[in-house]
């Protein structure tokens, strides 16, 4: 089983052994996004949707997240009372604390962006001095990482894609040993920091509170996961020259690389045995609902011509600051002006978000990757076929369209693939 920890909601997917999906759930979180305890009961709920004879087969689970969302909790995983116990979510940037993480991440680029985990970590810090609470009592965890902890009954792990934009490094050969960036180490907080296993790795058996609240076979095995937008890699199965584009709440580009690439805002994970190289935009299919519900998208999409540009240049940032692909967490958003046509605005929208993603494919190609030959598009955002054709003219490239392609169904085939690795010894709880 896969589940997905999403920008607006919780899937999973059940595949069988030869890898065939069986099920496929969702549903919105159940408490405000921040609110950890959410995610717990959301994936409670929506296990307990799938036949218990299939629960009672399942052998393997793996969790992806949000990669920037981190929270404190205790030792025992209880995030702490009140505020102090809500997650500063991906898209929060910290431009008060991009000295600090420079400083400390000096050769982390992934890190040291007032974007990056390691400014949120920074600030969670602060807060928890703030309440009385010395450096080393409580950890920072990310989003995936205590739901995989929750399973466990043990929130000792991190798994690495979660954790670049916290400081750890990746080794320069696909299968060497990382590790936390610069001063990161010498920190009095760095006993906060989780132990890091590789994507992919069996951690040990569900802890028996989880299996019995998931009503799951008690040896069914927790795999450390990935990122989302890995996930979705993992569900599209690229060729070497293919890009992968996520239109979900926000834009994702992902491409495979021959060797590392390190970059303010950009990310480089091991996937695999391989590198996966990418960026994630603040801006994405989300910021069209701020103005159109699904069924006026639809409508308003058949609409636009996207052989006639709307003329308008925006900006659909959902607030002040962006990641990629450029790294500025002052650039504003640029909404204005909105024409009398709402579907001329929905194409300008449309038209904003595409430029980003062009850029984004530019940016990676002047790291010097090779311009890939087709996009394979996944997320709600695949659904539009009018977009698939604005983006294939502004891209000049093939756009493929795969929206049951979802991140839950590459966390399971991780899953299963884990399951037949078995656990580590060296891992286990």
């Amino acid at each position: 089983m896969g589940v997905d920890l999403g920008s607006s909601g919780l899937r999973i997917a059940l595949i069988d052994g030869a890898g065939q999906r069986q099920a496929d759930e969702s549903c919105a979180y159940p408490a405000p996004f921040p609110d950890p305890g959410g995610w717990r009961s959301g994936l409670i709920a929506l296990v307990n949707r799938l036949p218990r004879p299939w629960r009672q087969r399942i052998g393997a689970i793996a969790v992806d997240g949000t990669s920037g969302t981190l929270l404190l909790c205790h030792p025992d995983g209880e995030p702490p009372a009140g505020q102090l116990g809500q997650a500063l979510p991906y898209h929060q940037a910290c431009p008060d604390k991009a000295a600090e993480s420079a400083t400390l991440a000096a050769d982390c680029q992934a890190a040291a962006s007032p974007s990056g985990s390691l400014a949120r970590a920074l600030r969670l810090m602060d807060h928890a001095a703030a309440a009385g609470y010395g450096p080393a009592d409580l950890w920072l965890r990310h989003q995936a990482d205590w739901l995989m902890g929750w399973l466990l009954n043990d929130w000792r792990w991190g798994e690495e894609g979660n954790n670049l934009r916290l400081g750890w490094l990746l080794p320069d050969s696909a299968t060497g040993d990382g590790h936390w960036a610069g001063a990161i180490r010498q920190q009095a907080w760095s006993p906060a920091l989780p132990q890091i296993r590789p994507s992919g790795t069996g951690l040990g058996p569900l802890a028996p509170a989880s299996a019995a609240a998931l009503d799951l076979p008690a040896s069914c095995l927790v795999i450390a996961g990935s990122t989302d937008s890995n996930a979705g890699v993992l569900a599209a199965d690229p060729a070497p020259d293919d890009g992968i584009t996520v239109l979900g709440t926000t834009l994702v580009l992902k491409q495979f690389s021959a060797v590392p690439v390190r970059a303010p805002g950009v990310s480089c994970h091991r996937l695999a045995g391989r590198w996966l190289v990418g960026g994630a935009s603040n801006a994405g299919a989300g910021i069209l609902r701020r103005f159109f519900d699904d069924a006026t998208i639809e409508a308003l999409s058949r609409q636009i011509d996207p052989g006639r540009p709307s003329g308008l240049d925006l900006l659909p940032l959902p607030g002040t600051g962006e990641r990629f692909p450029v790294d500025d967490p002052d650039l504003r958003p640029r909404l204005d002006p909105r024409p009398v046509s709402d579907a001329l605005y929905l194409q300008a929208l449309l038209e904003g978000l595409t430029a980003i993603e062009r850029a984004g494919w530019q940016r990676l190609a002047t790291l010097g990757l090779p311009p890939v030959r087709r996009v394979i598009t996944l997320g709600g955002g695949a659904r539009n076929p009018q977009w698939r054709a604005l983006r294939q003219q502004r891209l000049g490239r093939t756009v493929l369209n795969r929206p049951a392609l979802s991140a839950a169904l590459g966390m399971a085939r991780l899953a299963r693939q884990g399951l037949r690795l078995g656990p580590s010894p060296t891992d286990s709880p």
